[in-house]
């Protein structure tokens, strides 16, 4: 069942758990949206480097980044991204990165 995310005079699909049907709709309001819909309500240096790593990867490559390579190329433990993003890397930084439901290893 697709929803409805409503970013400033956007309204932009998503599906059931809020993941964008369309990331080249993605920007950075779209990015704030969807980090409060986390639970992440001020995004920092250190959030967009991983948010940033993620996107690139994704536009590259048209999937995101094994949780491995992207704890080795942002520099953040296992850990320390879950502080960041409570709800994962799959589920709160890939969403937040504007790609759609990941079937990946992230």
């Amino acid at each position: 069942m697709a929803l409805t995310l409503i970013v400033g005079s956007n309204v932009l699909e998503t599906d059931e758990d809020g993941f964008l049907q369309s990331p080249q709709l993605w920007n950075l309001d779209v990015a704030h949206a969807l980090a409060i819909s986390e639970g992440v309500d001020d995004l920092t240096g250190e959030h967009w480097k991983v948010v940033n790593f993620i996107r690139d990867y994704y536009l590259q490559h048209g999937m995101a980044p094994m949780l491995r390579m992207l704890m080795r190329s942002t520099g953040h433990t296992l850990s320390e991204i879950y502080d960041l993003f409570p709800t994962g890397p799959a589920r709160g930084a890939c969403k937040i990165a504007g790609l759609p439901r990941s079937v990946g290893c992230v």
